[in-house]
C-alpha cells in the first residue's frame, strides 16, 4: 500500500513538471497586424526585447520565453504563437533590417539560429 501511494504521488510530480508544458496562450489575442502597422506599437516591443524600454505584460511575457522558444525551436508555442512569430520576423527582416539585426545581436550573437531557421523563414545566408 505504501509503495502505490509512492508511485502515485511521483507519478502526480512529474506530471505536474512536465517539461513540455506549453507557453502561457493569455496573449494569443494581440492583433499583430496592429502592432506591424504602427512603428511606435513595433518600436516599444523591439525596445522591450533589448531591455531599451518598458514592456507591457505580453512584452514581459515575450522576452521571459523567447530564449527557450529559439532554442527548443518553438515547441512549447501554441499554434498562433509559431504563425504570429514567423509573421513578425518576415515583417522585421523585410520592413525593419536595422531593428531586426539588433534583435539577433542580442538573441543569437552566434547565427546558430538564423542557420537553424534560415530555410523555414526563407532569410538570406
Amino acid at each position: 500500500m505504501k509503495a502505490c501511494l509512492v508511485f502515485v504521488v511521483v507519478v502526480i510530480a512529474l506530471v505536474w513538471a512536465r517539461p513540455d508544458e506549453k507557453y502561457t496562450t493569455k496573449y494569443d489575442n494581440v492583433d499583430l497586424d496592429e502592432i506591424i502597422k504602427s512603428d511606435r506599437l513595433l518600436k516599444n516591443y523591439v525596445n522591450c526585447l533589448l531591455e531599451k524600454g518598458n514592456c507591457t505584460p505580453d512584452g514581459t511575457e515575450l522576452k521571459k520565453v523567447l530564449p527557450d522558444a529559439l532554442h527548443t525551436e518553438c515547441s512549447k508555442c501554441s499554434e498562433t504563437q509559431k504563425n504570429g512569430s514567423k509573421k513578425i520576423i518576415r515583417f522585421l527582416i523585410d520592413n525593419k533590417a536595422e531593428w531586426y539585426k539588433e534583435l539577433e545581436a542580442k538573441y543569437d550573437k552566434e547565427g546558430s539560429y538564423k542557420k537553424k531557421y534560415q530555410e523555414e523563414l526563407g532569410i538570406k545566408a
